[in-house]
C-alpha cells in the first residue's frame, strides 16, 4: 500500500462512506470519545478524520483539528464545519506520517480506524507522539487481527485485495504496541462482536 492508493480507494468510497461505515463503527466513535476527558479550551487532534462522523461528538468547548490524507473525505466532512459539529472545528488535508504541527501542540489525539490504513503506521505514531504534549491522552480505535478461525479466514481471503481496499485486513495488536512505546493504560473492545479494539495510552514522550 502507498499514498496515491489510498487516496485513490478513499476516493471510491467518500460519497458512500457515510451509508456503509457510519453504524457500523458509530460504537467505537463515540467509546472513544467518551472516554476522552476533556477540560474547556483543550486542543484536540483527530488524524484520519475522513467524512468527520465524529466530529458532533466533541464537547463546544474544546477545539478540535481534523486532519486527512484524502481530499475527496474531507470534501464531505466540510458538511460539520462552520456551526454543524460540537464546538470549534478546523480541517487539513496532511499525511499522519509527515504532520506540520510544531512540538507538543495538542493535549489529546484520537486516531480512530487508521492504523490499518497507512503506509506506515510507526511513523504516524512517532508524529503522534511528538505532537502531544507530555503526559497527554492517545486514543486509538482500530481493528486488530485475533486468533478465531472464521476472522483470520476472512483476513486471509482479503490480504491480496488491501491496495483496493485501502486499509490492511491483517494487522496484530501485539506487534503494535510492542514497536510503539505507548504507556498503555486501558484497552478494551468495541463495535460488533468486540472485534474492534479500542486502547487508551498515555504520552511518555
Amino acid at each position: 500500500m502507498d499514498d496515491q492508493s489510498i487516496i485513490k480507494a478513499y476516493k471510491r468510497y467518500a460519497g458512500s462512506y457515510d451509508r456503509i461505515f457510519g453504524k457500523v463503527f458509530e460504537h467505537g466513535r463515540r467509546a472513544l470519545i467518551e472516554k476522552m476527558d476533556f477540560a474547556p479550551g483543550q486542543r484536540i487532534l483527530e488524524v484520519g478524520v475522513g467524512t468527520g462522523l465524529s466530529l458532533p461528538l466533541y464537547p463546544r468547548d474544546v477545539s478540535v483539528v481534523g486532519i486527512d490524507i484524502s481530499p475527496h473525505m474531507l470534501w464531505q466532512a466540510r458538511n460539520y464545519t462552520n456551526g454543524g459539529s460540537g464546538g470549534s472545528c478546523n480541517l487539513s488535508l496532511m499525511d499522519a506520517q509527515c504532520m506540520s504541527f510544531g512540538d507538543n501542540s495538542f493535549d489529546s489525539v484520537a486516531v480512530m480506524y487508521v492504523v490499518t490504513v497507512v503506509p506506515e503506521p510507526g511513523k504516524m505514531m512517532e508524529e503522534i507522539r511528538r505532537v502531544c504534549k507530555p503526559g497527554g491522552d492517545i486514543f486509538v480505535v482500530n481493528h486488530f487481527s485475533n486468533h478465531h478461525l472464521v476472522p483470520r479466514m476472512v483476513e486471509t481471503v482479503m490480504l491480496p485485495f488491501k491496495g483496493l481496499l485501502g486499509f490492511r485486513p491483517r494487522f496484530s495488536l501485539e506487534a503494535f504496541l510492542e514497536q510503539n512505546p505507548l504507556q498503555v493504560v486501558e484497552t478494551c473492545p468495541v463495535n460488533l462482536l468486540g472485534y474492534w479494539t479500542l486502547i487508551h495510552a498515555r504520552n511518555e514522550s
